[in-house]
Formats: structure tokens, C-alpha cells, sequence
């Protein structure tokens, strides 16, 4: 039997070990920027809406109940300026994670196709397509692949790592290129909602898609906007021709939202008060970080939204995560993320205020004496 993590690179993580105890034996203690884990408390409203429905003894169904269908629907066209969104353009999934990896098997693909995903770009769009066999590349720009056998094309605005975000004008073309060519758009939108210096625009917006959906799935998270890492909620919106064959998979395969969970989903994307409230969090967060880090010596590109900064010294980015991990700061190597960023370094805002400020603190006492 061969084993199927054959196909998969190494674990990059792994290699981060030896600096986080480097950072860990800071007399102060670790600030660890390297991963996007929530750290704010989950909403009081998405937490009693999780208690009151805590007496689930039934299996959830895939589909997810009306109310999470009607929740999800209403959010697309609130927050994304979509048009009709019936219940057949969405779909609950377990995380977006597990969406991201397990899509290309789901559709079908194996030996012979290809997906394409950013240059830079979150290391699981490369693993979904290992995992089914098919074969991944990597683009500056998607319409200047080569279409043949080209199935997928993962999009990512905002981009994790960089924090780019395609304009509407961009998007419009890249649209009309992949229809033209029968290829399906998977847009990863899963910081959509924290927008800094660009406002995100999704490939569900009417101006984007043109009113219909065909050859569109955009994918929403409620891990960074809701502080729901944990609950593993998530939901792809679009094409109901793709999503009605991927309901159908996901019901054999049992990939259903935990019932408690779904009312909790349906409470929080009912609310944008605390969407407004984690967004000022992580702003000063931003803020502080990245005055931090330009003073220190660092220039920062892109990140114009998401939940990172990324951040150059024009050296080595293992040299940068030596450096940091010095002070007691941990941040996540740029190469993590493509050979194109082997002299940047990602600096998450997904740490305490408290550990903020110690990040602040160290960052301007060693600019001091140097």
C-alpha cells in the first residue's frame, strides 16, 4: 500500500521548532506572530446561541438547517452585493481548510489535470491538488497560463500571505478569461471582511460576475471575522451546478457542521457588531506592529488587508525569524509560502494586546542600540 502522504511536501511548521524556543526563552516570554489563530474572546451571542442549541442529539444534515441557509444567503447579498442568492448557491462546509484541501477530489480531478494557485500563496491549495493526483502550478498572472487541462484556478483576495487584494477591474478580466476557457474560479475570500487600505471586492458582486454564478465558488471562513477557528465554520457560496454535485459527495462522505454549530453560524453572521469590533482590535494592532517593525528597519509591502503584515529586511527570511526569535518574537518564514518569498516574513495580528505592545517594546529597544 502506498502511502498517500508520499505525494504531500514536508510539513513546513515542523522547521519552525528551534526558533520558537529561541523566542520561548525570552525573559519576558514568546510573542508569537507566526500563526493566524484567534485569540479575542468568541462573541457572547455566538456563545449563547451555541449553549441553547446544545441539546442536538440528531445528526445535523450536510445541507444545513433553513435558518443557516437563509443566514448565509442574506450575508452574500449584505456583505458581498451579490444578487439572489437562493438556497442552492450555498452550501456549509467544516472549515475552509478542509474545503481547500479535499475540493479537487471532490470535483473529480486527478492525473492529467491541473490547478493553479498564486505564486504566493497558503500551502493547502498545493496539497488539495496532491492529494487527488492532479498536478499544481503556480502563476503571476492566471490568464497567462496555458489553458489545457487547467480545471481549477484558485483566486485569493485577500491574499494570504501578502494581504493583496485584486480590484474589481482585475477580477472582471481573470472572470472572463477562466469562462472562456471552461475553467472553475475557487476564490478564497476568507478575510474579506478586513480590509485596511483596499476594500476586497468578491467575485460574487454583480459588477464581477456579471449576475450569474456559473464557473464561480467563492469561499467565506468565520474563523478571523468571528474568533470561530474553533468551531471549524465555513461556507462556499456560487455555481449551483457545482455546489448541488458537491452536496451530493459531501452527504456520502458525512462532512456535516456540528448542529450546535450551525445555530452559532446563524448567529453570527446576523450580527456585524462584533465584526466591527474585532476589525478596531486588530487595526490597532496593525498599527502599532507596523510602525513597530518600519522603525526597526523593516519595509513592509502589500497588506493592504488580512491579518498580516509582510515584511522584508531585503535578507534571508530565515535570517529575519533568527533575528526576531532573538527578541522573543516568532513570526512564520516567507518561503512557507512559495520560493517567492524567501526574503520576507509574515507578522500575524492575531496576538494579545498585551504581547502586542511587548512586541512594540523590544522592537524599539534594539533599534535604540543599534
Amino acid at each position: 500500500m502506498s502511502a498517500l502522504s508520499s505525494r504531500l511536501p514536508a510539513f513546513p511548521w515542523d522547521k519552525l521548532e528551534p526558533y520558537k524556543a529561541t523566542a520561548a526563552a525570552h525573559p519576558d516570554g514568546i510573542v508569537d506572530l507566526s500563526v493566524g489563530t484567534p485569540v479575542d474572546p468568541v462573541p457572547l451571542i455566538v456563545r449563547e446561541a451555541l449553549v441553547a442549541a446544545a441539546d442536538s442529539p440528531g445528526y445535523p444534515t450536510v445541507w444545513g438547517t433553513r435558518e443557516l441557509r437563509d443566514a448565509i444567503s442574506g450575508w452574500c447579498e449584505r456583505r458581498l452585493g451579490a444578487h439572489e442568492v437562493a438556497h442552492t448557491n450555498v452550501l456549509p462546509v467544516v472549515g475552509s481548510k478542509e474545503l481547500v484541501a479535499w475540493l479537487p477530489t471532490q470535483l473529480g480531478l486527478g492525473a492529467g489535470d491541473r490547478v493553479a494557485y498564486p505564486r504566493l500563496a497558503y500551502p493547502t491549495y498545493e496539497v488539495g491538488a496532491r492529494l487527488c493526483g492532479a498536478e499544481p502550478v503556480v502563476y503571476d498572472d492566471p490568464t497567462e497560463l496555458d489553458p489545457e487541462g487547467l480545471r481549477l484556478l484558485w483566486l485569493n483576495s485577500p491574499s494570504n500571505p501578502t494581504g493583496q487584494v485584486l480590484g474589481r477591474d482585475e477580477l472582471v478580466r481573470i472572470v472572463a478569461w477562466a469562462r472562456e476557457h471552461g475553467i472553475l474560479i475557487a476564490s478564497d475570500e476568507c478575510y474579506f471582511e478586513l480590509g485596511w487600505e483596499a476594500e476586497p471586492v468578491s467575485v460574487l458582486h454583480p459588477d464581477v460576475c456579471g449576475g450569474t454564478y456559473e464557473g464561480l465558488v467563492a469561499v467565506h471562513s468565520l474563523s478571523k471575522r468571528s474568533n470561530l477557528a474553533g468551531y471549524r465554520a465555513a461556507f462556499i457560496a456560487g455555481d449551483s451546478a457545482v455546489l448541488g454535485e458537491l452536496l451530493q459527495i459531501r452527504k456520502h462522505g458525512g462532512m456535516m457542521t456540528a448542529a450546535p454549530v450551525q445555530a452559532a453560524v446563524v448567529a453570527a453572521l446576523g450580527d456585524d457588531a462584533h465584526v466591527t469590533e474585532q476589525r478596531e482590535r486588530y487595526l490597532a494592532r496593525r498599527t502599532a506592529l507596523r510602525t513597530a517593525l518600519e522603525a526597526h528597519g523593516f519595509r513592509i509591502e502589500h497588506s493592504e488587508a488580512s491579518l498580516y503584515l509582510w515584511a522584508t529586511r531585503d535578507e534571508e527570511c530565515w535570517d529575519t525569524v533568527a533575528h526576531l526569535a532573538e527578541l522573543g518574537i516568532l513570526v512564520a518564514p516567507g518561503d512557507f509560502y512559495g520560493v517567492a518569498g524567501e526574503r520576507f516574513v509574515r507578522v500575524a495580528l492575531t496576538a494579545t494586546d498585551e504581547r502586542v505592545a511587548a512586541a512594540v517594546k523590544r522592537l524599539g529597544e534594539k533599534q535604540s542600540t543599534d
